[in-house]
């Protein structure tokens, strides 16, 4: 495996809630990014650690792989690949996206 897939992976098993996107929360570069956040923001999210994948070619690519999901951004909750935001959007509608936000211990203060 190579130093970046381990750094995916150690990241999205030791938080709650992780979200590749294009940019920061503060600063998304992307609708797609910034519609992912306002998700997790309306969800309660307190616990949310973002990697910007802009900054890192690498990691931009290796997401890709690591997930089998070939855009960004890419939600990790629990250390499980949920989706990107068109699925989070459908999740957050029907409510199960709160609910496993909820489960993961992520919107607790």
């Amino acid at each position: 495996m190579s130093d970046v897939q381990e750094f995916i992976r150690e990241t999205v098993t030791q938080h709650p809630v992780v979200l590749f996107m294009k940019g920061t929360a503060q600063f998304p570069q992307c609708g797609f990014s910034g519609r992912a956040i306002q998700i997790l923001k309306g969800c309660g999210v307190k616990k949310l650690v973002t990697v910007n994948v802009l900054e890192d070619e690498e990691v931009r690519q290796a997401i890709k792989e690591y997930s089998n999901w070939p855009t960004i951004p890419q939600l990790y909750v629990s250390g499980e690949f949920i989706g990107g935001s068109d699925i989070m959007t459908e999740m957050n509608e029907n409510g199960e996206l709160k609910t496993l936000l909820d489960t993961s211990g992520a919107t607790a203060e």
